[in-house]
């Protein structure tokens, strides 16, 4: 049957089901509805092997006993959910039927009747759950979490040692279920940004461990249930990913800010051609970039290392300067880099600091690597160097365009980190390469980073608010040209900040196109430094909150990208207060009412 033709009187599923999947295919191409199709068939025949019974057919209760594996991914940028889906392939391969949730699609009410959970979570900020555990976080924490005395557990954190409140998000998962009476199966591991070895040996071993019991109890032909949010765009069957990026040619380097402007904002448009990469609108471009070569050259001089000593990293041999260049993080510091290069060179002053948790962390928060070696120069084997830095990862970009719109292309909105600090001047690690190495025809590493906890309502008819000052423009300059293109009639509401009209008005020209041409119904800007008193767009928001409320009530989805230290805690409680002044509601009410807009998927945060 046509979804056309589909009506809820002739199929099993309700009007809003039938609306939402009307929705969902819309956007699909043939392969990627193929995909969709063969995953439901799947999924309904898995469902039939675990139950014994025919589809429609209540389950037995011998089915009802038969245990499996929930793997539940709390993630900010996309790591957690790789390592999640990497755990569950582990378990596939022992016999294991594992299932992979990502926490904003779970539901909470099927805590009490599991039996063997993983919890993979990354923190953020302040030691606060990555956006899409917020929910899960605060149901566990609640009046409502149930006991959980028949569950057994495992714990696996992801965060970065140079931040106060390292891996609490997992700790604090950790704590509260053996609160609720569950039995941890191996002790909860907490993990820095080079995780990899790690994270493969705790996985084999909590796999090796929970085989005896699970196989037994599995299905005969164990397979890895795709969690309901899985990515089902046709760039899943690329070749290329994170372990395995595509070589891109950069097409375009544009400046976009003003020759006055205190920012350096460009705009890169990069060729996706030939390397079966898709994404959408709210998805992120992972870019990996060589250090600079002065850089480089200044630190092997100030270690008096020659650049071509052979060293060993990850069982590969190579030369000190290739793997600096590379390979190794050179712009951000951390404090484990402080302790082993304190070691190496036995300075005492420095291992002193390194001692001192606080002061180490204030010190490393204003320095890049070559900062310190330059506080404190010293002597070490190059072998030594290398081994007290870390693997670089790679920095993720919020798409800026649409497929839909730019077909091969992908195209970003960089701000270039660019800052005079101890009398020299500093740039950042990706976006200097962008912006001041990478010349217009090579070639940067890179891949899709799906984010399926920012998207554009299914339903075109949806009006959205969308809020993203500086380069947190990027994301909505996607979700236009997408909904552009699909001649969505929902109406379409920014508000954009940043220091001048005249000199940071990011996309200018496009926004006042769309704005004429009726696409924007509203567009909103704050230029902070423009007028004796500064204006932020959590000031307009305020201004216009009566119509903010409006749009809200209408069924209106909003998002919120950018900055996360201020701008997203600003928007917040500009929110809360338009929520409690114009819906009537408490404080608590007003935080309430937040909650379930993020529960129903219609509040939606991408920020950094």
């Amino acid at each position: 049957m046509l979804l056309s033709s589909l009506v809820a009187q002739a199929s099993p599923l309700s009007e809003q089901q039938v609306s939402q999947l009307q929705g969902l295919v819309s956007q699909l191409n043939p392969i990627q509805q193929a995909w969709v199709s063969g995953y439901l068939a799947a999924s309904a025949q898995l469902a039939g092997q675990l139950s014994g019974q025919l589809p429609g057919q209540p389950a037995t209760a011998q089915a009802a006993a038969s245990a499996s594996l929930t793997i539940l991914f709390g993630s900010q940028t996309g790591n957690a959910r790789h390592l999640a889906e990497a755990l569950a392939k582990q378990a596939q391969g022992k016999g294991i039927v594992a299932k992979v949730v990502d926490m904003a699609e779970y539901k909470t009410t099927q805590l009490k009747n599991e039996q063997y959970l993983v919890i993979v979570t990354s923190t953020y900020g302040e030691g606060e759950p990555p956006e899409n555990a917020i929910g899960l976080h605060n149901f566990l924490f609640s009046k409502k979490a149930p006991k959980l005395a028949g569950l057994k557990y495992a714990v696996l954190g992801l965060g970065d040692t140079s931040y106060e409140f390292f891996c609490k998000t997992a700790q604090d998962f950790d704590q509260r279920l053996a609160e609720l009476g569950a039995t941890s199966v191996l002790p909860r591991i907490d993990l820095d940004v080079d995780y990899q070895a790690q994270a493969d040996s705790w996985s084999n071993e909590l796999v090796t461990k929970l085989e005896p019991e699970l196989k037994a109890s599995a299905a005969p032909s164990a397979q890895v249930i795709a969690w309901p949010g899985a990515d089902i765009t046709s760039g899943s069957v690329s070749q290329y990913s994170k372990q395995q990026p595509f070589a891109a040619e950069l097409y375009t380097n544009q400046k976009i800010t003003g020759r006055d402007s205190t920012k350096d904002v460009r705009h890169i448009e990069i060729s996706l051609a030939d390397s079966g990469l898709t994404y959408q609108p709210g998805d992120a471009l992972g870019v990996y970039f060589s250090n600079d070569p002065e850089l480089v050259r200044e630190l092997l001089l100030l270690t008096a290392i020659a650049r071509d000593t052979p060293v060993t990293l990850s069982d590969d041999k190579l030369t000190v300067e290739q793997a600096l260049t590379e390979q190794l993080e050179l712009t951000q510091s951390y404090p484990a880099f402080v302790e082993k290069y304190a070691a190496a060179t036995n300075n005492a002053a420095l291992t002193a600091l390194a001692a001192d948790k606080a002061a180490l962390r204030a010190y490393i928060n204003e320095r890049q690597i070559i900062d310190i070696v330059r506080d404190y120069p010293g002597l070490l084997s190059a072998q030594q160097l290398v081994d007290a830095l870390r693997k670089q990862q790679p920095r993720l970009y919020s798409i800026a365009s649409s497929q839909a719109e730019v077909e091969e292309e992908v195209h970003l909105t960089v701000a270039v980190v660019r800052y005079d600090a101890y009398g020299l001047p500093h740039l950042g690690g990706a976006s200097g390469f962008l912006a001041e190495r990478l010349a217009e025809g090579a070639k940067v590493k890179v891949f899709v980073e799906h984010n399926n906890n920012f998207r554009l309502p299914a339903n075109d008819d949806t009006p959205v608010i969308m809020i993203g000052p500086g380069t947190g423009i990027a994301p909505f300059r996607a979700f236009l040209q997408q909904r552009d293109a699909s001649g969505a009639a929902g109406k379409n509401w920014l508000f954009f900040g940043n220091p001048h009209f005249t000199q940071d008005f990011l996309y200018q020209l496009e926004l006042q196109n769309y704005l004429k041409r009726g696409l924007l119904t509203k567009l909103d800007v704050a230029f902070s430094r423009d007028q004796a008193q500064k204006v932020y767009v959590q000031d307009k928001l305020r201004t216009h909150g009566s119509e903010v409320w409006q749009w809200l009530q209408d069924g209106a989805h909003l998002y919120i990208c950018g900055d996360a230290n201020r701008m997203a805690k600003d928007v917040q409680q500009a929110l809360l207060d338009i929520v409690q002044q114009y819906g009537g509601k408490t404080a608590e009410q007003a935080q309430a009412y937040l909650d379930e807009l993020r529960v129903a998927k219609r509040y939606q945060k991408d920020v950094y």
